[in-house]
């Protein structure tokens, strides 16, 4: 019997250390044997839990393609593997490329299927404050508004630049060496961008603390999804599942999040993970 011809399928925010998300990783499987999964970052904090989480997920489908969020870059003092910033990173490429996950610095793979080829390009970019809440506020002030008013996201204690001087010093070696690799592919060829933060600032409009967005993008890629062919750009971070449209490009916050969120009212509880292609017929806001 001929099987399903295989989809591009998408997740983020696992957060495994919680174990009704630890089970949902356990229990994900593929619709077909040619599924592709993204995971658009935060598989967890550990990193006997990062390659848990990646190495069950290999196992189970087609290819597994990894873009690492804020989480995966922490370092916390009870994980065994206290390498900080760059060599944090590398060292998670190189765990992935062991599993033949692939990662930002592969090879962007061609994904084959029903309404392909098209180009799977995971991204690392992190960002560099630049969401701000108000006009012509300095990085500087908006910091100080987003301490005043308690909302301080856990990377400015965790994650680690070294040997950047920088978190934005980083982002922006990251966003310049990227723009460059999608310049150069093959402009015909649509491609689904990764990223484990949305490209535009229009998806932090929804925020329930919106200093938070201080720690979610950059606005160096606000125009990636029209300068460059993009069929699909898929994120998470917010913990707000949903689809929107940006300029006539489908944006998809795939996120899990954590199972506190999921008992408030009015959250999308969705089974995960979301197919971004072939494309449904659209249903968004």
């Amino acid at each position: 019997m001929a099987h399903a011809p295989g989809s591009l399928l998408a997740i983020s925010d696992l957060h495994i250390a919680y174990k009704e998300n630890r089970r949902i990783v356990a229990d994900l499987r593929p619709e077909s044997d040619d599924d592709w999964l993204l995971v658009a970052g935060d598989v967890g904090e550990k990193s006997y839990d990062i390659d848990w989480a990646l190495r069950t997920l290999a196992k189970n489908f087609a290819k597994v393609i990894w873009a690492p969020g804020n989480h995966e870059l922490w370092t916390p003092r009870e994980d065994p593997l206290q390498l900080r910033g760059v060599e944090r990173y590398q060292h998670l490429v190189e765990l992935c490329r062991g599993l033949g996950v692939v990662t930002p610095e592969d090879t962007y793979p061609v994904w084959p299927g029903p309404q392909g080829p098209v180009t799977v390009a995971p991204l690392f970019l992190l960002y560099d404050y630049t969401f701000r809440t108000g006009p012509g506020l300095s990085r500087e002030e908006a910091l100080a508004a987003a301490y005043d008013k308690g909302v301080v996201c856990t990377d400015e204690f965790l994650l680690h630049p070294d040997p950047y001087e920088s978190r934005q010093a980083w982002c922006e070696s990251r966003v310049k060496e990227t723009e460059v690799r999608l310049a150069a592919l093959d402009p015909a060829t649509p491609m689904v961008l990764v990223n484990h933060y949305p490209l535009v600032r229009e998806p932090m409009d929804v925020l329930h603390h919106p200093e938070f967005a201080l720690w979610c993008g950059t606005e160096r890629t606000a125009d990636w999804h029209r300068r460059f062919n993009v069929a699909a750009m898929v994120y998470g971070h917010l913990h707000i599942p949903r689809s929107t449209v940006y300029d006539g490009v489908p944006f998809e916050e795939v996120s899990v999040g954590y199972p506190r969120e999921w008992r408030r009212p009015g959250h999308r509880r969705t089974v995960p993970p979301r197919r971004i292609l072939p494309a449904a017929a659209p249903d968004r806001r």
